[in-house]
């Protein structure tokens, strides 16, 4: 496709799925990657250096801040850029904190490639992408883009266990202090973990705890 090229910083903590994005968008004539990056501060420095047109960013990326707190501070840097978050779940909160900064899109990962060229291209053009599953969690109006209902918190996927285990987390436990404390084995406190990091899309117990903290979860 002729026309203006669009400038992509592309951030996801997955290798495999960020290099495979990367290979297919560079064979668009229309999108040139200018970089490639794993964490929030590292896409935070790419936008800075490179003040591309668009942001992929992931929601859950392991580091320093989060991925919206990246994203605030690249409406600081390079208010040109437009940004669409990507995620493996769709979630109510996730998707309002998007809203709230503007963000040009949300778009679940499970989108075909031709979803995401599409994707990008109507951002490019000035407009705005959002995968169905969260099409059908908005109302687009006038006034701007809002969530229908009261956003719903990710921590209602997790099990009343989980969550127990969770708080022990965010108080700096190891697993063997949560077993003990639980009266658990730790082979049941990996078990937890890993169940939490699947449906949470988080992939460390930083991340878990930061979490854990955020919603309130920490036992007193």
């Amino acid at each position: 496709m002729n026309g203006p090229i669009t400038t992509i910083v592309l951030a996801d903590d997955h290798a495999l799925f960020r290099d495979m994005l990367r290979q297919r968008l560079e064979r668009e004539s229309d999108c040139r990657v200018v970089a490639a990056v794993e964490t929030p501060e590292k896409a935070l420095e790419a936008v800075g250096v490179t003040q591309a047109d668009l942001l992929l960013l992931d929601i859950a990326m392991p580091g320093n801040c989060s991925s919206f707190d990246a994203a605030r501070q690249i409406k600081e840097v390079s208010p040109g850029t437009k940004i669409v978050f990507l995620s493996g779940f769709i979630q109510d909160s996730y998707i309002q904190q998007a809203l709230n900064l503007g963000a040009a899109g949300y778009l679940s990962k499970t989108e075909s490639e031709e979803e995401f060229l599409l994707a990008i291209r109507r951002v490019a053009a000035g407009r705005s992408c959002f995968s169905e599953e969260v099409r059908a969690r908005i109302l687009i109006g006038a006034t701007g883009v809002s969530l229908i209902d009261k956003p719903v918190t990710r921590a209602e996927l997790l099990t009343e266990r989980e969550r127990q285990v969770l708080g022990h987390i965010a108080k700096g436990l190891s697993k063997k202090g949560i077993a003990k404390e639980m009266g658990i084995s730790e082979k049941t406190v990996d078990h937890h973990c890993t169940n939490m990091m699947t449906k949470l899309d988080i992939h460390d117990r930083v991340q878990l705890a930061r979490f854990a903290v955020h919603e309130g979860l920490v036992p007193p």
